[in-house]
């Protein structure tokens, strides 16, 4: 009996010790694999890519297409890892996505001029209270995010537990989602054998892969342009203060190529992508062949005539990101300035357009966090899930704090007749 129990206690510290990051895209559905080692850092264990389908705008039109494209990611980065995926943290965003800032307030004494120490417990019903504002019946909370604690008046309290005051206030940023698109991301995953441990607004993770704490406190607007939509997050004295998704993506990079140029989607994606990675300043004469719709035959058309289809499209972008970091009120507080990331940001020289734009410094963020990442993750279009993996080993940590034993130890000493 002994041997089957250490037996079944090893398969689960196995098990236990992988953490999956799921990233749902329009464009490709990634599942990285990761592990801590010895010295408590996590480190890449394996990645698998599936081409996504299914999606229209940065939602799901086709569930079965969409578990399946999440089933071929899962295969692949099991086979890598060598490991079986039985859960996974999981990436949500979408032009559904809305942001909210909300606040919160009770008073202490028996009297509204009493005073006594903060408790946590008045933490959380201050903070129940900020969430507590009216939602449409088809949305929910998918964030609670704590900006400060005011203390009679004095505010930029991050920790009020056993100060002394009257009156405690709270201020959050909520972020809330469609429950029916929220849902179907869940449930796709679910069709592909995988349990939800949780759902991550996307910047959030890109933030935990890409951002330091230099520049949260600072001030920066962190921009995730991924296929379908562009979803941003701003962070100032630490604390996100804005959120927001901009209904534009790669998508209509693409398709203004496809129409401008009279090419397949494919085809127009490949150029795209080639006008991305290469310096079109340089390359503006440079001849490249468009392959028609059809019977017709191949044309011939140079660099200059793809970036007039493409820079109208990215000005147009970078200034509807500029209104909505407006909008946010947090315009002169980015003293980091703007990080773009997600695969959109690789579009050749978008860095050195935006910055005339936001008139602040911009750069285009390469996510970091995991060792031993390989040759692939290193790319901003892995930002999203290298920061899930991230975010799902911070929640491991915080629920081990509280647990020390875990839910493996719990486990066995039921299996040894002590739970």
């Amino acid at each position: 009996m002994p041997a089957v129990i250490e037996r079944i206690r090893q398969s689960l510290a196995r098990k236990s010790n992988f953490i999956v990051g799921l990233d749902l895209g329009t464009v490709k559905t990634c599942a990285l694999v990761c592990k801590p080692n010895l010295e408590g850092k996590l480190e890449l264990a394996g990645l698998g890519i599936a081409e996504s389908k299914g999606w229209r705008k940065g939602m799901i039109v086709n569930l079965d297409l969409t578990a399946l494209a999440v089933k071929k990611a899962l295969e692949a980065a099991e086979a890598a890892a060598g490991v079986s995926i039985e859960s996974a943290y999981v990436g949500v965003g979408g032009a559904h996505i809305k942001g909210v800032n909300s606040q919160g307030a009770i008073t202490l004494g028996k009297s509204g001029a009493a005073t006594r120490e903060v408790e946590r417990e008045d933490m959380r019903r201050v903070s129940q209270i900020a969430q507590g504002i009216t939602l449409p019946e088809d949305r929910q909370l998918l964030e609670v995010l704590p900006q400060e604690f005011l203390l009679d008046a004095q505010d930029g309290i991050r920790d009020p537990v056993g100060m002394v005051g009257a009156r405690l206030e709270v201020n959050v940023h909520l972020v809330t989602a469609s429950i029916s698109a929220h849902q179907n991301v869940v449930t796709a995953v679910n069709h592909a054998g995988v349990e939800v441990l949780g759902t991550v607004f996307e910047p959030l993770a890109d933030a935990a892969a890409c951002l330091t704490a230099d520049e949260r406190e600072l001030g920066v607007a962190l921009v995730d342009i991924g296929g379908g939509t562009t979803d941003m997050i701003i962070y100032v004295g630490g604390v996100v203060r804005h959120s927001a998704v901009i209904p534009v993506g790669g998508e209509h990079f693409t398709n203004d190529i496809a129409v401008g140029l009279r090419t397949p989607i494919p085809e127009a994606e490949k150029m795209k992508k080639a006008w991305g990675e290469g310096d079109y300043a340089k390359l503006g004469d440079t001849m490249v062949e468009v392959p028609s719709v059809g019977e017709r035959p191949s044309r011939v058309v140079t660099y200059a005539t793809l970036s007039e289809i493409i820079e109208p499209r990215a000005l147009e972008l970078l200034e509807l990101i500029q209104a909505e970091i407006s909008r946010s009120g947090c315009e002169k507080q980015l003293g980091a300035g703007v990080v773009l990331t997600g695969g959109g940001a690789k579009f050749g020289n978008l860095a050195a357009l935006a910055e005339p734009v936001f008139g602040m410094p911009a750069r285009v963020a390469i996510p970091g966090g995991l060792e031993a990442m390989g040759d692939t993750l290193p790319d901003p279009a892995f930002s999203t899930v290298v920061g899930l993996a991230i975010y799902g080993y911070h929640q491991r940590l915080l629920r081990d704090a509280k647990e020390p034993t875990g839910l493996w130890g719990k486990l066995l000493n039921s299996i040894r007749g002590k739970g």
